[in-house]
């Protein structure tokens, strides 16, 4: 039986009911210019941050707080790490969390570029990192992510599709090639297991072993 794809991901987008806090974060980030995960992405980070004990959290791209806004609802204990050159956004960030009731010591918030930052964090430490910044540095930040991550902890790797682009070969822009060429490499890499989600604007998730 033929499957319209594209009608199942936009029900999937869109079943979600997300809360005025997240919605005024993406607003926000929005008039930064800031390409905020959709919804349907937050509520799977919250889920992927439920399971499996997930305490110790990194992300590159602060942003407005919305990604954070998502793993920190996860649970009361967990913690938050999270790096971004815009310092503009991470006062908004920094607000939102407030709103949010979330306690000051449950995030850290760097300003700095990842490649600067990300190697300073510790190593086989964290259960879950997400990369949500730019995609031609995208491979520097996901091996810092893989070191610094513990064995069973999981990488994920938002914008995964780069607007679409990725999966159309006629698109050889560097930075959609290079988040290609990611993609791959993640999927064959043999310390991994990982997966392609076509929700949002893609989601690679990689356990690492």
């Amino acid at each position: 039986m033929a499957v319209d794809k594209a009608q199942s991901w936009t029900y999937a987008e869109h079943i979600v009911q997300d809360n005025q806090l997240a919605d005024q974060a993406r607003t926000q980030a929005a008039e930064l210019g800031i390409d905020a995960l959709s919804p349907a992405t937050g509520h799977f980070l919250t889920a992927l941050a439920t399971m499996g004990g997930v305490k110790h959290i990194a992300e590159v791209g602060t942003g407005t707080g919305v990604s954070g806004l998502y793993l920190l609802a996860a649970s009361d204990d967990s913690v938050l790490t999270s790096i971004d050159i815009d310092s503009e956004a991470q006062n908004y960030a920094r607000n939102n969390f407030a709103a949010a009731k979330v306690r000051s010591g449950r995030y850290r918030l760097i300003n700095g570029r990842s490649a600067d930052m990300l190697p300073r964090l510790s190593s086989n430490s964290y259960d879950l990192v997400l990369i949500d910044a730019d995609p031609a540095e995208a491979a520097g930040d996901v091996s810092e992510a893989l070191r610094m991550l513990r064995s069973g902890g999981t990488l994920v790797l938002a914008h995964a599709l780069n607007a679409d682009r990725v999966a159309d070969p006629a698109r050889r822009d560097e930075s959609t090639v290079a988040l290609r060429n990611l993609g791959r490499e993640l999927l064959e890499a043999e310390d991994l297991v990982s997966s392609l989600i076509p929700l949002g604007d893609g989601v690679m998730i990689s356990v690492k072993r």
